[in-house]
């Protein structure tokens, strides 16, 4: 079975949670990799997401080593939204 991996950045405004991870994350940019696999028996090529993994900093002194996790699409498209709906509060806030 064909796959491939996507990379993409995901931006966030404000610290979050995201299922799976015992802290909030500091606001920043973090690598997302998407792995895919092609869906067999169509007559074009479409791909289907099959995991999703954030690249966090890991936690270790004097170390600059960064850890891969696996966690669920559904919880960082929310948490993306989460963060767009704080900016755009904070914008209505001080007008």
């Amino acid at each position: 079975m064909q796959t491939r991996t996507r990379r993409s950045t995901a931006s966030f405004r404000h610290p979050f949670f995201l299922a799976g991870l015992d802290d909030a994350q500091p606001a920043g940019e973090y690598d997302i990799d998407e792995d895919e696999q092609v869906v067999e028996g169509l007559s074009w090529i479409a791909w289907h997401r099959v995991a999703t993994f954030i690249h966090l900093p890991a936690i270790r002194a004097g170390a600059r080593s960064r850890q891969m996790v696996g966690i669920d699409h559904a919880d960082l498209e929310a948490a993306l939204e989460l963060d767009r709906q704080r900016g755009e509060d904070s914008e209505n806030d001080t007008q």
